[in-house]
């Protein structure tokens, strides 16, 4: 019973330490995309300015992007 119980224990311990890292690695990445998000939305309102359609919907939605790319979670 008790080698039973340390060899659980030890699954257990290497499943919690491959959780831990593939998170890491999702929280790395979401982050890369928030910012890649961040640069893209800065060159659409950018360009949109160029354009001058910053009194349109579409003018709009850029800095909309931003501010949610902005505000959400960080790892």
């Amino acid at each position: 019973m008790q080698e039973q119980l340390h060899r659980r224990l030890e699954a257990l311990n290497k499943e919690f330490e491959t959780g831990q890292a593939r998170l890491k690695e999702l929280e790395t990445e979401a982050a890369y995309i928030r910012e890649t998000l961040l640069r893209i939305s800065g060159a659409i309102q950018v360009l949109q300015e160029l354009l001058g359609k910053n009194g349109t919907e579409q003018g709009d939605q850029a800095p909309q992007l931003k501010d949610e790319i902005a505000s959400a979670p960080k790892a």
